[in-house]
C-alpha cells in the first residue's frame, strides 16, 4: 500500500481529453450549471448511495475520484466499502500487455548481470472504450516475468532455472504475495493460475531440468490454498502424457482444468485438478495448422490457429473452433473474412501469432511486433487495437526499444481488493522472502 501515501498517487498513468472551455469564477459556473447537477440536490445524496455509484465506477475513475476529498480518498482503506465493491462492482473483461523479449533471449544470459527491467510496466486496454493505461510493477523483483493471470492477480515467476518462484501481485492496490519455491527444478515451463474468492490454485508443469544441459517435460506439481484450511504447497504431482511436447507458456484454465498445447504433432493437453491427471485431446485440422493457441471465453475453450493446405486449393484463412461439451470435438465458430485475413497475413508476415481471451474479446498479437486484432465473439466484429500510446509517445517508436520486443497479452480483471490472498499470510512456509 506504500504507493498511495501521497494524496493524489495513482497506480496507473492515463491521458484525457479536455471538455473545452472553463469558467474563470466559480460564480459563472453556478449560472450556468445543468439544473441536474445542482449541489443543493446532490448534497442531500445518503453516503451508502454514493458508495454504491463508486463502486461501479472503472479503476481510472476510481482512482481520480479520490483525489476529491479526504473521505473518498479513504474509500480504498474502508473494509465496509471494499465489502461492497467485491458484492456489486460489474466485471471488466479487459486484458493487459508486456513488452519483453522471448524465452530464448534468457537462457543464455549471464545470472549474475545487469538489472533488465523491461517488465516492470504493464500496458491496459479497456476494449470497450479502445482506451490504453499504464500500470507499475516496481515492486517486482529484477529476475521475474509475468506467466499468468486470474481474479485480479498476476502470477510472475523467476527466470533462473531451477525451483522456480513465484509471486502474486495486484497491480491496482500494490499488493505482493509470495509463494513458497517448487519443489523440482524447471527452465521455462508453462503455469496456469486460477483464483476464486475462496481458493488460489497454481499449476507448473514441464521443462524439467533433469541436467544442466537439458530439459524434458515430465512432471506437474500443483499449489493449492483454500478458505476451509485445506492446502497442498506442491506436495500433488502428476506425470505429463508420454512424448508430451508442450513448448514453454501458460495454460488455459476452463470449469476445473487446465489446458494447454501440445506440438508435433498439434494436440491439446488437458489437466483436471480435482482428479490431477493429464489427457490429450485430438486437434481440429491438426496437419494444417500454424500457430495455434488457446483461450478461455464465457467458460468455454476455444482454439484460435490459420489453416493452411499447401496441396488443396482451398484459401489460407484463420479460424476459431469450440471444444463441445463432451470434451473430444469441436466445432468452428468463426472464420476471419478473406479480405480482412490478406491484409492480416501482410502485416504477420508468417512471424507467428499468439491469442488471449477474455469474456466476448479475443486478443490476436503478432509476434515481433506491438501490433493486435481484436475479435468480438458475439457481436461478430473485427477490429485492429489502436497502438499502445506508451510505447509510441515517449522515446520514439516500439522498434527503438530493442530488436526481439512485442507484446504479451493476459486476460485482466482489475479488482481494488483480492482478500484471498490473506490465505498466504497464514502458511509457515520453509523459504526466505525477497528484499525485493
Amino acid at each position: 500500500m506504500d504507493a498511495f501515501n501521497t494524496p493524489i498517487t495513482l497506480p496507473m498513468s492515463y491521458s484525457f481529453t479536455s471538455s473545452g472551455g472553463s469558467t474563470s469564477s466559480g460564480t459563472a459556473a453556478n449560472t450556468n450549471i445543468n439544473p441536474w447537477m445542482d449541489s443543493r440536490i446532490w448534497s442531500k445524496l445518503p453516503q451508502r448511495l454514493i458508495d454504491r455509484v463508486i463502486a461501479f465506477l472503472p479503476p481510472p475513475d476510481f482512482f481520480r475520484a479520490r483525489a476529491v476529498c479526504k473521505r473518498w480518498y479513504g474509500l480504498l482503506f474502508s473494509s465496509s466499502f471494499l465489502e461492497l465493491y467485491l458484492q456489486i462492482s460489474p466485471r471488466r473483461h479487459w486484458f493487459l500487455f508486456f513488452k519483453h523479449k522471448s524465452l530464448k533471449s534468457y537462457i543464455y544470459r549471464n545470472s549474475g548481470g545487469g538489472s533488465d527491467r523491461a517488465n516492470c510496466e504493464g500496458y491496459l486496454f479497456d476494449p470497450y472504450s479502445n482506451s490504453w493505461y499504464r500500470l507499475s510493477f516496481s515492486l517486482i523483483p529484477s529476475g521475474f516475468s509475468p506467466a499468468s493471470s486470474s481474479g485480479g492477480l498476476i502470477c510472475w515467476v523467476s527466470d533462473e532455472a531451477g525451483p522456480k518462484g513465484l509471486f502474486l501481485c495486484n497491480p491496482l492496490v500494490g499488493s505482493l504475495s509470495q509463494l513458497p519455491p517448487t519443489l523440482r527444478p524447471r527452465l521455462f515451463p508453462s503455469i496456469g493460475l486460477t483464483v476464486t474468492p475462496s481458493s488460489i490454485d497454481v499449476a507448473v508443469a514441464g521443462d524439467d531440468l533433469i541436467s544442466p544441459y537439458a530439459v524434458k517435460n515430465l512432471t506437474t506439481e500443483s499449489f493449492h490454498i483454500d478458505g476451509g484450511g485445506f492446502y497442498s504447497i506442491w506436495g500433488t504431482t502428476s506425470s505429463l502424457p508420454r512424448l508430451c511436447s508442450l513448448e514453454s507458456g501458460r495454460m488455459v484454465h476452463v470449469q476445473g482444468r487446465f489446458y494447454c498445447m501440445n506440438y508435433s504433432p498439434f494436440s491439446v493437453l488437458a489437466y483436471d485438478i480435482a482428479a490431477n491427471n493429464w489427457w490429450k485431446i485430438q486437434a481440429p485440422m491438426r496437419r494444417f495448422l500454424r500457430s495455434p493457441s488457446l483461450v478461455e471465453s464465457r467458460g468455454r475453450l476455444i482454439l484460435v490457429a490459420t489453416v493452411e493446405k499447401s496441396k488443396l486449393n482451398v484459401p489460407k484463412s484463420l479460424r476459431i473452433w469450440g471444444l463441445q461439451a463432451c470434451g473430444t470435438t469441436w466445432v468452428e465458430i468463426e472464420r476471419m473474412p478473406q479480405q480482412l485475413y490478406l491484409q492480416f497475413a501482410e502485416v504477420e508476415g508468417s512471424q507467428g501469432f499468439d491469442c488471449v481471451g477474455h469474456g466476448e474479446f479475443i486478443a490476436i498479437m503478432i509476434r515481433g511486433s506491438d501490433k493486435a486484432l481484436l475479435f468480438n465473439i458475439y457481436g461478430k466484429t473485427w477490429q485492429w487495437i489502436p497502438p499502445c500510446p506508451f510505447l509510441s509517445g515517449s522515446g520514439g517508436s516500439s522498434s527503438s526499444s530493442g530488436e526481439g520486443c512485442e507484446l504479451h497479452g493476459f486476460a485482466y480483471e482489475p479488482r481494488l481488493a483480492t482478500p484471498v490472498t490473506t490465505l498466504l499470510d497464514q502458511l509457515t512456509l520453509p523459504f526466505q522472502p525477497f528484499n525485493g
